[in-house]
C-alpha cells in the first residue's frame, strides 16, 4: 500500500473517531439536556464526518486500488497527489475554525475553496490512471 493512502486512510480514520463521538454528544444532549451550546457541534461533526471520513477515505482507496502505471512513478504525480492531500485536511480544519470563530466567517469560503483545489489534484491525478475494463 503505498505510503500517502496509509496517510489518507489514518487521517480518515482519526476524523471518523473524532465525528462519531461528537455525534454521540449530539445525541446525548438530544435525550437528556446537558448543555444547548452542544448543538455548535453539529457543523463540525458534520464537516469531520462528510469530507474527513468520506470524502478524505474514498481519495485515498482510489489512489492505491486503480491500476497503475507500467513505468515508474507507477501511482502518477505523487508530490501533486500529497499537495492534494495536505490541502484537503487545511481546507477542513479552516472550514471548523471558521464555525467556532465569529470573526472568520470569510474563512468558511477559503476552506471550501482548498477543499475544492484538494479534490481537483487529487482527481488530476487518478483520472489518467482510469481505464476502460480489459484495456
Amino acid at each position: 500500500m503505498p505510503r500517502l493512502t496509509v496517510w489518507m486512510v489514518r487521517a480518515a480514520l482519526l476524523q471518523l473517531g473524532i465525528g462519531v463521538t461528537l455525534g454521540m454528544l449530539l445525541l446525548w444532549n438530544k435525550g437528556s439536556i446537558l448543555d444547548p451550546r452542544v448543538w455548535l457541534l453539529l457543523s463540525t461533526h458534520l464537516e469531520m464526518l462528510v469530507f474527513g471520513w468520506l470524502m478524505q477515505l474514498a481519495l485515498g482507496i482510489a489512489f492505491w486500488i486503480l491500476p497503475r502505471f507500467t513505468a515508474e512513478p507507477r501511482y502518477g504525480n505523487l508530490r501533486l497527489a500529497w499537495i492534494g492531500f495536505v490541502l484537503l485536511n487545511l481546507g477542513i480544519v479552516l472550514v471548523i475554525i471558521s464555525a467556532w470563530v465569529s470573526s472568520a466567517a470569510s474563512l468558511q469560503s477559503i476552506g471550501r475553496l482548498i477543499e475544492l483545489i484538494a479534490a481537483v489534484l487529487l482527481v488530476i491525478v487518478l483520472w489518467p490512471r482510469v481505464k476502460t475494463f480489459g484495456a
